[in-house]
């Protein structure tokens, strides 16, 4: 029996990762490679062909490609493209398509993470049957991804979403993207740590944060001490649930979505941020929707939602291909 697959990708300035993945996003085979991020994009392209070679002649020999899903830094899915991507010494643009394209004659397509886990959650996760939905991913950024009428909105040059940087405080925290006040500084892992840095600076409450040094300082310390009931990381918590809230009650405000999933590290806090957000997301929200919106975490597994994501999009690719008769 023939069995066909997709390959999804999922590319960081360390590592790599791939997977092939069914229509019902089983992973028959997954790899992961070290990204050598100051080799230029065509080696790693090689690199994956090799990869995925060896997790095929581990699977039936009637297995078959379908098409290719990479979800990657800066990248451009109108263009095929990976363009000045942070943390990858791979120049101003790579056609990453092309390069696939000269090895497998299958529909290829490229976009950002938060977009390939937007679509994952659209195929494979809780937003299964949803047409309408918002996809928050939170790590050292915060990166979104947006379903409208059951498909991703990619916008005009296809950048839509980019909720992170919008403004929280036009005077606020300096952001690499070269503005202030972006809603990333706020919430993501690192926006979290520079808020109990604040915090420890303003007030006098005793905090086994205080022995470390902003440079030591990471986002699960700060989790394990609110855990233990520490004031300053509960506070700390708080202020990032409050401003995360606030601005999902923006959004809100300009899709309408059925739900809000978030992903990522910093999502892993559970209940020590959505319960504090879902509450400051209803007391912000525009009195039309509240009690509409659901919050919660993405249903994707932790460890392989980034590469299923991916291949969600190769699967959206291949059902836009004309049937064959």
């Amino acid at each position: 029996m023939q069995t066909t697959c997709v390959i999804g990708i999922d590319i960081g300035g360390t590592t790599t990762s791939l997977a092939l993945v069914d229509r019902t996003g089983g992973v028959l085979g997954e790899a992961t490679l070290a990204t050598h991020s100051d080799q230029p994009g065509h080696i790693l392209v090689d690199r994956l062909c090799d990869a995925v070679a060896t997790l095929l002649a581990a699977l039936p020999p009637h297995t078959t490609i379908a098409g290719i899903g990479v979800g990657a830094p800066n990248a451009c899915y109108q263009r095929g493209t990976v363009e000045n991507p942070p943390n990858l010494n791979w120049g101003a643009s790579t056609n990453l398509v092309a390069l696939f394209r000269q090895r497998y004659d299958v529909p290829t397509a490229i976009t950002n993470d938060a977009n390939a886990a937007a679509l994952g959650e659209l195929q494979f996760g809780g937003a299964r049957g949803m047409d309408h939905a918002l996809v928050i991913t939170l790590g050292t950024g915060l990166g979104s991804g947006l379903i409208v009428n059951g498909e991703l909105l990619y916008g005009a040059g296809g950048s839509a979403g980019e909720l992170g940087h919008t403004t929280v405080d036009p005077d606020g925290r300096s952001c690499a993207c070269g503005k202030r006040g972006c809603l990333e500084t706020y919430v993501s892992a690192t926006g979290l740590c520079r808020t109990a840095c604040e915090l420890l600076a303003q007030r006098r409450e005793p905090s086994p944060l205080r022995d470390l040094s902003f440079n030591q300082l990471t986002s699960k310390q700060v989790y394990e001490a609110a855990c233990g009931g520490d004031v300053i990381a509960l506070a700390a918590f708080d202020t990032t649930a409050r401003i995360l809230g606030m601005k999902l009650a923006d959004a809100v405000a300009h899709t309408a979505p059925e739900a809000i999933f978030l992903s990522g590290g910093l999502a892993a806090a559970g209940d020590l941020l959505l319960e504090p957000a879902r509450r400051y997301m209803e007391e912000f929200l525009f009195v039309s929707y509240k009690g509409a919106i659901k919050l919660c975490r993405s249903e994707l597994q932790e460890g392989n939602g980034a590469v299923l994501g991916a291949a969600a999009l190769a699967w959206c690719e291949v059902d836009k291909m004309p049937l064959q008769y």
